[in-house]
């Protein structure tokens, strides 16, 4: 006997959902959760649901419809229309504020920059750390 492919009625798996039945501890549980639920939907300013229809909405029977709130888009707002002028371009001041002059190191302490490792630069103040740089010393 050859085996031959069947169709979808002659299968062993049963896709059909079974009743719930529910103890009367589930019972409570799902009372004092909708209470909670009640609450918290008036905080939201949510209708409140009863019990049946929350017990729908936790086994996912039903979906919550959620009632939102119509806001009117409010007119926006806008100031009087005061317009700042710029500097005037002809004019010398100052307080302006373009990019200051390029500040550099005129003093005699420091005698150069050296590279420890890892590309770090270190200042160099004397010839004893110039030394102590070559050889890879930290102090």
């Amino acid at each position: 006997m050859t085996m031959h492919l069947l169709g979808p009625q002659f299968t062993t798996n049963n896709t059909r959902k079974r009743q719930v039945k529910h103890t009367q501890a589930q019972q409570k549980v799902w009372e004092k959760d909708w209470r909670a639920y009640n609450k918290d939907m008036k905080r939201y300013h949510q209708p409140a649901v009863t019990l049946e229809e929350y017990i729908d909405i936790v086994h996912g029977k039903a979906k919550r419809a959620v009632k939102r709130k119509e806001l009117a888009a409010p007119a926006s707002y806008r100031g009087a229309d005061t317009h700042y002028r710029s500097i005037d371009p002809a004019q010398t001041n100052p307080n302006n504020t373009a990019a200051p002059a390029r500040k550099e190191y005129t003093g005699t302490l420091v005698r150069g920059i050296a590279t420890m490792h890892k590309s770090n630069a270190v200042p160099v103040i004397d010839e004893e750390q110039m030394k102590d740089i070559s050889r890879m010393r930290r102090g």
